[in-house]
């Protein structure tokens, strides 16, 4: 596309592209967008090395004018659209690209692959917040995914409220809180159970937290005790009957007055299994596989399309994809939320005008982020997770109460085109 626009001469018209989902995963009552910093990091440095290059023209992918204009690659257009954290819904135009067309076509699967995935993961992540009710999750999939993919899920767990990650590089890069447990493999290593736990609360202190399924839990949990006495951080269950095996652990750990002691459960679980325990005297969540997978949905089903382009004379004129089930909505979006008196969103309200979605009953949903290639600061690293963060908390406290069922069901906000 790139080489024939280059040909043709119209790869330097103005163009707008928009990023959206014509629908949410089965059952899902919102989105959560995520992954906004990472892609404006990865802007940032998006350039074409000289191996790439090489690698280019030795295959004949594409022409001499290509290479050169690739060679000399850097992003010149504007970038709005919705806070990391932020809701989405369908058609919700989460991310907006005005750029020459190549620069915009460039960016396409740069921007969906990290958008797709990091949302997905996020969405997930919100409904196990959502239904662990308060208490801590915590990102334990590292080995569930690509070795990149793993820190992005750690990142966009976090944005959803989990409290901590086991991935180190998420911590290292993000200023995320970093966590771990002992695993199975740690007790095995030893000649008993007791030797094991003597080993790990030397090293780590009274406050860590022992594995104590390995052999008989009852047991274990008497030899941590034993070991540990009342400054013991927490037990971890990860097999069998959790509910049932919480409740007699945490009478154990009562009994034998280890009342501060938590009680953290693993193993498989996903926003239903945590939604089945609580009533259980459950203290935090350890989440993996389900999580990093997008529990069921592992991608937003993001689509990336033009909306506008320069004619001839010069001016932005809308165009739109007419296939059949697939269509889009032409024209430069505007977006917000409706809301009503009590502040809870009613509509999600999308116009090509901003005058239509503007007044005391709408609150705004997108920002600029990149101006004529320079990127905004505030978005990306550290601090621009905790803004995410901030949002997501602030974006699921304005929505109806109907985003924490976990049946079937349509999307917990309408959406609306408004053009009058």
């Amino acid at each position: 596309m790139l080489q024939a626009a280059i040909r043709a001469g119209v790869h330097e018209r103005r163009c707008v592209f928009e990023t959206f989902t014509r629908r949410l995963p089965a059952g899902r009552r919102y989105g959560v967008l995520a992954g906004t910093g990472r892609f404006l990091e990865e802007l940032d440095n998006f350039v074409f090395d000289d191996a790439q290059l090489s690698f280019l023209q030795d295959h004949h992918v594409v022409d001499g004018p290509t290479l050169e204009y690739l060679a000399n690659f850097r992003f010149s257009g504007s970038i709005r659209g919705y806070a990391e954290g932020e809701a989405f819904f369908p058609h919700s135009p989460v991310l907006q690209v005005e750029a020459p067309f190549a620069e915009a076509c460039v960016l396409e699967t740069l921007l969906l692959s990290i958008l797709n995935y990091d949302s997905a993961v996020a969405s997930a992540a919100s409904r196990m917040t959502g239904a662990a009710n308060g208490r801590p999750c915590l990102e334990m999939g590292s080995r569930r995914a690509h070795e990149r993919a793993a820190v992005a899920a750690a990142r966009a767990s976090v944005v959803a409220g989990f409290s901590g990650t086991s991935n180190l590089e998420a911590g290292r890069r993000y200023a995320v809180e970093t966590i771990g447990t002992s695993a199975h493999a740690f007790t095995l290593l030893f000649d008993d159970e007791e030797s094991a736990f003597r080993a790990q609360l030397d090293s780590l202190g009274r406050g860590t937290t022992l594995l104590v399924d390995t052999y008989d839990v009852e047991q274990a949990v008497r030899r941590a005790v034993d070991l540990a006495g009342p400054e013991l951080g927490a037990v971890r269950l990860d097999s069998g009957d959790l509910a049932a095996q919480a409740v007699a652990v945490r009478q154990l750990l009562d009994d034998l007055g280890n009342r501060d002691t938590k009680i953290t459960v693993t193993s498989d679980l996903d926003e239903y299994a945590i939604a089945g325990l609580a009533a259980a005297p459950v203290d935090s969540y350890g989440v993996g596989t389900r999580l990093v997978t997008g529990s069921g949905a592992p991608t937003s089903s993001m689509v990336y399309k033009m909306v506008a382009r320069e004619d001839a004379d010069g001016r932005l004129v809308s165009v739109a994809k007419r296939s059949r089930g697939k269509g889009s909505t032409g024209g430069r979006k505007h977006a917000a939320r409706r809301l009503d008196r009590d502040g809870t969103a009613i509509a999600e309200s999308v116009a090509l005008s901003p005058d239509l979605v503007g007044g005391p009953d709408f609150r705004q949903l997108m920002h600029p982020l990149v101006i004529d290639g320079d990127i905004l600061p505030g978005s990306t690293g550290p601090e621009g997770l905790r803004s995410a963060v901030a949002r997501h908390h602030e974006s699921t406290r304005e929505l109806p109460r109907a985003i924490r069922r976990l049946s079937e069901g349509e999307p917990a906000v309408p959406t609306e085109f408004l053009d009058h």
